[in-house]
């Protein structure tokens, strides 16, 4: 089996009202991840930078097991959170390539998606950690419903140095897969279709992860902007 590696790039926005930027990311070869910070400044920046400090270092090294070495990694970074956060957390989503298979970790409202080779459509791979998408679970609210819906960036867990329950998962991959991680600043303002679109039709990593911060700041985002987009590719 050909051995696989991301090409993968970021691109982020401050936006036009914050006044600082609390996302952070890292693309590699083996690693992506995804932070965006909670709490307000200087904290919620604090927060997403330990994270992503505490994942960099398995983009060293082959982890067989990928699923675990983030959980361990965020496990290491929430401990440090607990000591040093000021109060403040971050949502993770981080994804780290084993072989054929890419190690995914969530928690928060940060988005993963997938767009297999060939595949007409864009898969979302997590599921937001926050008060709206409770009650789309229960029925309460539509999707539709809950992209407009006032609360719809209240979350329900976040890393910040208490307990939490991180979703992992195994994904198989191949060459010619696109994988999206973005902070809400897309999502809550950009639709999944739309994104999705983006993806396939720019096929330069650079121009399209321009492409989807302009789509953010042109469709009226209020919040930081920030994607990473990584090409599965053979080494």
């Amino acid at each position: 089996m050909p051995r696989l590696i991301l090409h993968a790039v970021t691109a982020t926005d401050v936006g036009p009202v914050r006044p600082n930027n609390e996302d952070a990311a890292f693309a590699g070869r083996r690693l992506v991840v995804i932070a965006d910070g909670v709490g307000g400044m200087p904290a919620g920046e604090m927060a997403s930078e330990i994270v992503i400090d505490s994942l960099r270092g398995l983009e060293d090294a082959d982890h067989p097991d990928p699923d675990l070495a983030l959980a361990a990694a965020v496990e290491q970074a929430n401990a440090l959170i607990a000591t040093d956060g000021q109060g403040a957390g971050t949502t993770v989503t981080a994804g780290l390539l084993h072989g054929d298979r890419l190690g995914l970790l969530h928690v928060g409202d940060s988005r993963g998606y997938l767009l297999a080779a060939g595949a007409p459509d864009v898969v979302r791979l997590t599921r937001d950690d926050t008060f709206v998408q409770m009650l789309v679970d229960k029925g309460t609210l539509t999707a539709e419903e809950a992209r407009g819906h006032p609360r719809r960036s209240v979350i329900t867990q976040a890393v910040q140095g208490e307990s939490y329950r991180a979703a992992t998962a195994l994904l198989p991959v191949e060459p010619g897969d696109r994988v999206l991680l973005c902070s809400d600043g897309l999502s809550d303002y950009v639709e999944d279709a739309v994104i999705g679109r983006t993806l396939r039709e720019i096929s330069d990593l650079e121009a399209c992860a321009r492409e989807l911060v302009s789509l953010a700041l042109t469709a009226g985002t209020f919040d930081n902007v920030t994607v990473v987009v990584a090409d599965v590719l053979t080494a």
